[in-house]
């Protein structure tokens, strides 16, 4: 596959599910849109754009529903998402997805008041996820080589629920995707 043709696919899985909620007051194409946008605005590097976009690709490519954490089960799609994108993008792009939820968590540690700024539904996915870090948890994660990355999504990702947001389109981001896209 070319890189066109990596990011065709990758949109038409946004343009198919991208229309669910997740428990937030946008649905998973708005909070993708919004969380690049913020990144952009903000100067971020193309990599943390995209990861940013993409770092919930993971929610469109199960089919266990669109309020699962109201049902205790965790996706886990963090993961499934990462483990997707890794086969086209570097690990610029998917580390930060493969962390980000990892990022929530330690923030929740790191800084007072944190927690409280999470909507309802992050503060039933985190509970799924493992809940606030530990010391040696939190230890380990400011050891890993993409932890800043993560937690500037993870911060970009907060701030990408905003109901009615104007935000540039998906085929705005793909000069940014197709250029990350790794050779073949």
């Amino acid at each position: 596959m070319n890189a066109a043709q990596v990011i065709d696919e990758i949109f038409a899985t946004f343009r198919e599910k991208g229309h669910r909620s997740y428990g937030e007051n946008v649905t998973e194409l708005e909070h993708a849109l919004q969380s690049a946008t913020f990144a952009q605005r903000q100067g971020e590097p193309p990599e943390l754009v995209a990861a940013s976009l993409l770092h919930d690709y993971g929610h469109l490519l199960h089919d266990l529903g669109e309020q699962i954490a109201d049902h205790g089960v965790d996706a886990r799609h963090e993961h499934i998402g990462a483990n997707r994108l890794n086969r086209w993008f570097g690990e610029g792009v998917t580390a930060p997805i493969r962390l980000h939820a990892d990022s929530k968590r330690y923030l929740c540690w790191k800084e007072k008041g944190y927690f409280d700024g999470l909507s309802e539904a992050s503060r039933k996915s985190l509970a799924l996820q493992g809940g606030p870090m530990n010391d040696a948890e939190a230890a380990q994660f400011e050891k890993g080589p993409h932890n800043l990355a993560a937690v500037r999504v993870r911060r970009h990702d907060d701030q990408g629920k905003i109901p009615g947001m104007v935000t540039p389109t998906l085929e705005d981001f793909r000069p940014i995707l197709e250029a990350l896209v790794k050779a073949s």
